[in-house]
């Protein structure tokens, strides 16, 4: 087997962590990163993988043949409780093909996102990821140099999320700060918020999302942590996090942490009103 990652990063997978940090291992499992991809077993599309852990969405993609896959037109939708059109494909699609050795690498990106350590190619020419889901060495690294001297931490960097939930525009790089489909890519979003901007670097994603677990996590603490109590102590994410529906099914938290218009509608979820500098307030117009 042709391995796709850097060879000289071996991969021990989740099971070489258990002696150390069974309880650790045991809570991953349970987290919808670590089934984020499998065999398509569930009989709902006839396919050979299911992307997804399927509490949101399962995107099924087969291999037709050496050098193409092709991402079925049909998705599972938890919300809905059935099938609907996959994400950016139309009613009636037949499915988008992507061919394994494709210059941009996109179903290469798919299967790597989904999976945790080296792709391979085997004798068939298919793609074989190394371990699936996203499981501990997707955020801590290579893993055989701690299995061997534990002194040699693996510590994760909130960088690793950024890696398949989409980096920040780059300085002085163009973006449609309009698109919803942003919201999708918690990152991008997030790199624009005041309360990211103004805290030197202490909130991260992992400040509200526990890698290791799957139980919710209470985001408003987190808040208080910075800010003085509010008028409302149901939940700060509610209102300054908003939940946008992209279409049917499928609904993300807006990352960009702000002042918004209320009541909320379709139209003012995605950007915070603008802010006059601190001491100023919060204008009363959206930000166009």
């Amino acid at each position: 087997m042709i391995p796709f990652a850097l060879a000289a990063q071996i991969f021990v997978g989740a099971n070489a962590c258990v002696p150390c940090h069974s309880k650790i291992v045991e809570l991953q499992t349970k987290t919808p990163h670590a089934g984020a991809l499998r065999p398509a077993t569930d009989g709902r599309v006839k396919a050979d993988w299911a992307f997804g852990a399927g509490s949101q969405a399962v995107t099924y993609v087969s291999r037709l043949d050496e050098d193409t896959y092709l991402e079925h037109p049909l998705s599972y939708y938890a919300r809905l409780q059935g099938l609907a059109p996959t994400p950016g494909h139309k009613p009636g699609s037949k499915g988008e093909r992507y061919r394994t050795f494709a210059p941009d690498a996109a179903i290469l990106r798919c299967f790597q996102c989904h999976s945790t350590g080296a792709l391979a190619i085997d004798a068939r020419r298919s793609i074989r990821p190394a371990e699936l889901g996203v499981r501990c060495e997707s955020c801590h690294g290579a893993g055989s140099e701690h299995a061997r001297q534990p002194s040699k931490a693996n510590i994760g960097k909130a960088e690793n999320c950024a890696t398949c939930h989409r980096m920040p525009p780059a300085k002085g790089v163009a973006t449609n700060w309009h698109n919803p489909w942003n919201v999708r890519h918690q990152p991008v979003y997030l790199s624009q918020s005041r309360c990211f901007l103004e805290s030197a670097g202490k909130l991260r994603c992992v400040t509200c999302h526990d890698p290791h677990s799957a139980e919710p996590v209470n985001a408003t603490a987190r808040c208080l942590s910075c800010h003085a109590k509010p008028h409302v102590t149901e939940s700060c994410a509610g209102c300054h996090m908003p939940v946008v529906e992209l279409e049917p099914g499928l609904r993300f938290s807006n990352h960009w942490i702000g002042v918004y218009q209320m009541p909320l509608s379709p139209g003012n979820r995605l950007r915070p009103l603008p802010q006059r500098p601190r001491g100023g307030g919060t204008a009363a117009l959206i930000q166009k």
